[in-house]
């Protein structure tokens, strides 16, 4: 189950993926006002099985996204369910194996819910756009990301009873939950260039009750002049899914320490901008003082 809201970028590759893995997609479309809805209509019957719209609070309303989709895991005909947004590539650890043949394996073995590792990708200094169709090709430096554990722990098995999606969505809860012992894989493309995240996340109104409740976090505090992107250097490089690397993984995500800290250890990207324009309009000024 897919909620999204002006998610053209990642819809098309998202829907394809899980086609590609045996997955199914159900789509709750949050009344976006981009190409979003219409690029996944061509998919129907070809990896979606159906579309809806969820009426828009003009803000993000993410316990109203949960709660629809804890609606549809009662009338879905699925046997297993996945809350899933447009920016994530859900896949196994273990090489040439499906999404679907992970999940039946854990069902064989008698669990009913399925946590995921994450690993975040991010633009880079060094290469800083990737807002275009081929991201996936070019984005490839990343970070394992790991706050608590389980920290993805949304896919489950259909229950007879209604499911909590637990905070952001991260963690189903139900009676007789028994969680697989070995977590499925999560690439997450949080944002594809500076501009895009402030689009994603500073142009973005969160609802104020969540925000007072404590969800959205840095997210609804993000200034643009404080989006800065990381060197290659302090990453790693992607190779193939089955090479995933999740060892020391940060409890923070990188854009979130610059919400918190008090100056950016480096420029950011609008400062680096700012101060090259200058630099060019002094030289300039120099030039025409010459003449």
């Amino acid at each position: 189950m897919i909620q999204t809201y002006n998610e053209q970028r990642f819809i098309a590759g998202c829907i394809e993926h899980l086609h590609g893995q045996g997955v199914e997609v159900y789509l709750i479309d949050n009344e976006s006002t981009d190409d979003t809805r219409a690029i996944a209509e061509r998919y129907v019957g070809r990896g979606v099985i159906g579309i809806e719209t969820l009426s828009r609070a003009d803000c993000f309303e993410l316990e109203a996204q949960c709660a629809r989709q804890e609606e549809l895991a009662l009338t879905l005909d699925a046997d297993w369910f996945i809350h899933h947004d447009a920016d994530e590539i859900r896949v196994s650890p273990k090489r040439g194996q499906t999404l679907a043949e992970a999940i039946a394996e854990y069902d064989a073995a008698g669990y009913n819910a399925i946590n995921f590792l994450e690993f975040t990708f991010v633009p880079t200094r060094e290469s800083p756009d990737h807002d275009h169709p081929d991201f996936q090709k070019t984005m490839l430096h990343y970070y394992p990301l790991l706050p608590v554990f389980p920290h993805r722990l949304n896919a489950w098995k259909r229950q007879d009873v209604r499911v909590k999606l637990g905070p952001a969505g991260h963690k189903v809860e139900f009676p007789g939950l028994k969680m697989a012992p070995d977590s499925l894989y999560m690439r997450h493309y949080q944002f594809l260039s500076a501009e895009h995240a402030h689009e994603k996340y500073v142009a973005r109104r969160f609802s104020s009750a969540e925000v007072a409740g404590g969800f959205h976090g840095w997210r609804a505090r993000l200034q643009r002049e404080q989006i800065a992107l990381p060197s290659e250097k302090d990453l790693r490089r992607y190779e193939g899914d089955h090479l995933l690397d999740p060892s020391n993984p940060r409890t923070r995500e990188l854009l979130g320490d610059s919400v918190t800290a008090p100056r950016p250890s480096e420029p950011s990207v609008w400062r680096r901008l700012k101060r090259s324009a200058t630099e060019r309009a002094r030289s300039y000024r120099a030039k025409s003082a010459g003449q």
